[in-house]
């Protein structure tokens, strides 16, 4: 058999993979699954796979999602260490009505050098992102809403975004106050107001 000949159950492997990420992979990943670099390669120049950034691919036929670009940067930036988090946690959790313009993640400081992803912002932490910070929907990664919302609080969100977050992440219980106010500490004078503000229009 050719090296560019596709056997079906390596091509299901990867799809496997894939549709747990939206259609996207990791080149390791394909190679876990027995794709040589000739044949991702190959793949790739034929159009089968579309390359997103170095190392992360996207199976061509898969059906496109709302914001799946945010699945290929987190991909891209190491989904092992790499949090999606801010305003991109924020709209993934369907929280208050931010559009953000690039992704967000949050990585160690040690990796701050995927700060050059392009249409990508990078926040980096000194004290790794534990269980408590962090949960996983549809597959992904990303901060919890409490901590979502005090990120993107202090990154500089509208004020009347992070008070509608704060608001409908606590109708939706999906979050608690006494949750949002230990997430809260610790930080500015101005944060802890907007966050005050969400739990003030929760409980009117």
């Amino acid at each position: 058999m050719h090296d560019t000949e596709l056997p079906i159950d390596r091509f299901e492997c990867l799809f496997d993979t894939a549709s747990t990420q939206w259609g996207y992979f990791t080149s390791a990943q394909a190679r876990d699954c027995g794709f040589s670099s000739a044949l991702l390669s190959f793949h790739t120049r034929s159009g089968r796979f579309i390359r997103v950034h170095h190392g992360t691919y996207r199976l061509r036929d898969y059906p496109s999602m709302p914001r799946e670009e945010v699945v290929a940067a987190w991909l891209a930036a190491g989904k092992d260490t790499a949090v999606i988090s801010h305003e991109s946690a924020l709209e993934l959790l369907d929280l208050s009505d931010v559009v953000p313009s690039a992704v967000h993640l949050t990585i160690p400081r040690e990796k701050r050098y995927l700060s050059r992803m392009p249409d990508t912002i990078v926040h980096t932490t000194v004290e790794p992102l534990t269980r408590r910070d962090t949960v996983v929907r549809e597959g992904i990664r990303l901060t919890t809403p409490a901590r979502s919302i005090v990120d993107a609080a202090e990154w500089g969100t509208a004020p009347e975004q992070i008070v509608m977050a704060v608001r409908q992440a606590i109708d939706r219980r999906m979050t608690t106050p006494e949750r949002l106010t230990e997430a809260v500490k610790g930080h500015s004078h101005r944060v802890r107001d907007l966050v005050e503000a969400g739990i003030e229009a929760a409980n009117e």
